[in-house]
């Protein structure tokens, strides 16, 4: 972190900048917006897991059209109209609720649109960073950011629960529209020229779907980036039946905690996930890239798994404890596999291969929350986080069966 090559590249130092800043404003909406559906508008576990699902709709919908678009066109412009379409849409919110018009239909709405524009964002993002940094930088690059998303995830819930008991969650949404409009300007303010997209598949062939399935053979035809892709996809369809849809109204609810708390139990548990970031470079050298992979999977499902310990007692205790573990392993997985997938990608589909990526890892995200909406309403609130445990730690099998357990140093980068 405190070291590198990428101290003395000012317009990574601008990306990352921008990035901090907004990655903060956004831990303010992460805990605001459900707890105004939750409080305000007496949303059910049901309401809010339709709530987190359309969030996240644009991903398995719309992920594949992102990924053609980052190849085909400049990905700083479209992260640039991303971030000013956000904080538009989020920026809606206090507004309607000043005017006492806000209702879960707005919500749902401004959950649509923002998750469009974070589908455009995210596949332009993970590939605009190649083009930014040399590849033997990679690693550094991805543990900067990673390091500075964790210590907002530290300091943001805190802040976010105390903004939510101060001014009223609606209020607090515009402390993220302005973030996304200062991510903006820091964006718009790099200088090094993006090179010329040449969309066209490795054959030569160009047009919307040759394109468009090149990306997905890229990855389904790469044992290695498929099962990643699988692993990942399944530890999120698990904690998203949790996070998305159960975990706050089993705070709010089950354990009688106020937004303050829950604020303080986030970022007591967000400690975890700066820890890891700082770590993720040397567990990676010390057990090797697969078996990080694999052992970082178990260890946060077994921690999801846990958190019905807090019905026992010292519920605030529990759940930063239980926060801190998972939180761990999130940076230290996360780093590793998008460094290996960023490697081992040319350059020339890198925004086709996030996109199918992400079309499978956050697709399955809606889902989980939408199933943890019906689980959490007919079968209990306990039981879902204790299924969704399951199957967060059952996604290490994707990893441990397969060749990317026995990878124990990055691949060589691949330039074409």
């Amino acid at each position: 972190m405190l070291r590198g090559k990428l101290w003395r590249h000012p317009d990574f130092l601008k990306l990352w900048a921008g990035e901090s800043v907004s990655v903060f404003g956004s831990q303010v909406t992460v805990l605001a917006v459900p707890t105004v559906a939750i409080l305000i508008l007496h949303a059910g576990p049901f309401q809010v897991g339709i709530l987190s699902a359309l969030e996240f709709l644009a991903f398995p919908t719309l992920g594949l059209v992102a990924g053609v678009y980052a190849d085909r066109l400049r990905r700083r412009p479209i992260m640039i109209i991303c971030d000013v379409g956000r904080a538009l849409a989020l920026g809606s919110i206090p507004v309607a609720f000043l005017l006492n018009l806000l209702t879960l239909e707005q919500l749902y709405f401004v959950a649509l649109l923002t998750g469009i524009f974070t589908v455009f964002f995210d596949v332009s993002y993970q590939s605009y960073l190649p083009a930014l940094v040399d590849r033997p930088n990679l690693i550094e690059g991805n543990t900067k950011l990673e390091i500075t998303r964790s210590t907002a995830q530290v300091a943001g819930p805190a802040v976010a629960g105390f903004l939510i008991q101060l001014i009223g969650g609606a209020r607090a949404v515009a402390v993220d529209a302005l973030s996304f409009f200062l991510s903006a300007l820091a964006l718009a303010s790099i200088k090094k020229p993006e090179p010329e997209p040449r969309p066209s598949t490795a054959s030569g062939t160009s047009g919307f779907i040759p394109e468009m399935r090149e990306g997905i053979d890229v990855v389904f035809r790469n044992p290695i980036l498929w099962r990643i892709a699988a692993c990942t996809a399944t530890t999120n369809l698990g904690s998203n039946m949790v996070f998305g849809a159960v975990f706050l109204v089993f705070a709010y609810r089950q354990l009688h905690l106020s937004a303050a708390v829950v604020g303080v139990v986030f970022a007591l548990g967000s400690v975890g996930a700066l820890a890891g970031a700082f770590l993720a470079g040397w567990v990676a050298r010390t057990l090797g890239i697969g078996p990080t992979l694999g052992v970082t999977i178990i260890v946060g499902g077994l921690a999801l798994l846990a958190t019905p310990l807090a019905l026992v007692g010292a519920p605030a205790l529990v759940l930063a404890t239980t926060g801190f573990i998972e939180g761990l392993t999130i940076p230290v997985y996360n780093i590793s596999q998008v460094s290996l997938r960023q490697a081992i990608t040319p350059d020339r589909v890198q925004g086709r291969m996030n996109a199918t990526m992400r079309t499978i890892v956050w697709g399955t995200i809606p889902l989980g929350a939408f199933i943890g909406g019906i689980l959490g309403t007919s079968i209990g609130l306990v039981q879902t986080i204790v299924l969704g445990g399951i199957l967060s730690t059952l996604a290490a099998s994707w990893i441990f069966l397969g060749p990317v357990i026995r990878l124990r140093e990055q691949p060589a980068p691949v330039m074409a």
